[in-house]
């Protein structure tokens, strides 16, 4: 099976551990174990509990305790709806992998991340791509997706809040998409790894599967959980499309390391504390970079309703590859070039950092525009 390289993830794999300041980062700051242990209040329980572990595969499906916990963060959930994955790329993956065969139809919005138009097109499906435009904010136009839509269509694919734009769905729209959907009786997988990072109320936004009968949600710690190191991740379905996914998750996954299970139960048990520890930092630091893109004659943006990263427009005579490296050589900052989402012309910034390398990183930045100037 032959597919395109995957541009963001070749691009961090050349660059990520070279740079002095990082704003390719997705993640909320990753925090330590014994940040997590901390902020559960499980300080003296966790290496006696450890330590009586046996390292078995466990539970095939993911541990009974884990699955009830990822169901707290949705309205219509049970256990039975749920079944974890080596992170939201293992849980894409997975959903292609069950889903879609050659020939089969399927609309993806763009930019978006990049396995849900690559992999479909390795499987054999046929593609549509809604183009997301900045005029309307990136987020769909509903008359073009609807046009879009065949009676054989057999899943959109969404990503809310959408990388690398912060775009940020409300539920109204996706009962829209859903109504859309249901006419032709498609899925829609809706990867939801930055739910939880939304700038107003709680900060979690509608799920897919809380407004349609066929959602699919894909999710992590990886994000708002600032657990990427566990390489935890789920999807939550349909009975019947679990019980389908299962079949090829026995093929490549078999199960989750007990370990990783055990934090993740540990951290979702504790959501209230991340997520708030989430939007403290998300809130607080895009203040900070709006009022920096404000100071720059150079730079434009929409400014994200959610997430981690957004996409900033620059007016320079460079494409963003080119641009990238050579920010990179200069300042040591580094960011990813839209060239990776199929965006030329834009920048991808992650702002949720420690804001103190978010603000050295931009004011690398600036002398690096007024010099370009």
């Amino acid at each position: 099976m032959k597919i395109r390289e995957f541009g963001v993830e070749m691009w961090m794999n050349a660059y990520e551990n070279d740079c002095e300041l990082n704003l390719a980062e997705t993640c909320v700051a990753s925090i330590t174990l014994e940040e997590l242990t901390q902020l559960a209040g499980k300080n003296d329980t966790v290496l006696p509990e450890i330590m009586a572990m046996k390292m078995t595969y466990g539970a095939i499906e993911g541990a009974a305790r884990l699955r009830n916990a990822i169901c707290t963060l949705y309205e219509t959930q049970t256990r039975a709806n749920i079944v974890t994955t080596h992170g939201t790329i293992g849980a894409n993956a997975l959903v292609y992998k069950t889903l879609i065969s050659a020939g089969d139809h399927m609309v993806a919005v763009l930019p978006t991340y990049q396995q849900h138009y690559s992999i479909p097109e390795s499987q054999g499906a046929k593609v549509s791509v809604l183009h997301l435009k900045e005029e309307d904010g990136f987020l769909p136009d509903l008359g073009a997706l609807k046009a879009l839509i065949r009676p054989d269509t057999k899943l959109i694919a969404l990503n809310n809040p959408n990388n690398p734009t912060g775009a940020l769905m409300g539920r109204e729209m996706l009962e829209d998409i859903a109504a859309m959907a249901r006419a032709s009786g498609a899925y829609i997988l809706c990867d939801e790894v930055y739910r939880g990072t939304a700038q107003a109320g709680d900060g979690m936004g509608p799920s897919i599967v809380d407004v349609y009968e066929k959602g699919i949600a894909t999710a992590s710690m990886s994000k708002a959980f600032s657990l990427a190191g566990l390489r935890l991740g789920w999807i939550a379905a349909p009975q019947d499309v679990i019980a389908q996914v299962m079949i090829h998750r026995d093929y490549d996954t078999i199960s989750i390391g007990q370990l990783d299970e055990y934090f993740a139960t540990m951290a979702l048990e504790a959501k209230d504390a991340l997520l708030a520890r989430s939007r403290d930092l998300t809130r607080r630091n895009l203040a900070i970079l709006d009022a920096w893109v404000a100071t720059e004659p150079r730079i434009s943006y929409v400014k994200p309703q959610a997430a981690t990263i957004c996409l900033l427009k620059y007016d320079m005579d460079l494409d963003s590859h080119p641009l990238a490296v050579d920010i990179l050589n200069e300042t040591g900052v580094l960011l990813t070039p839209g060239h990776a989402f199929d965006m030329e012309g834009y920048l991808r910034i992650g702002y949720a950092n420690s804001s103190e390398v978010l603000q050295a990183g931009l004011s690398k930045l600036s002398a690096y525009l007024e010099r370009y100037g």
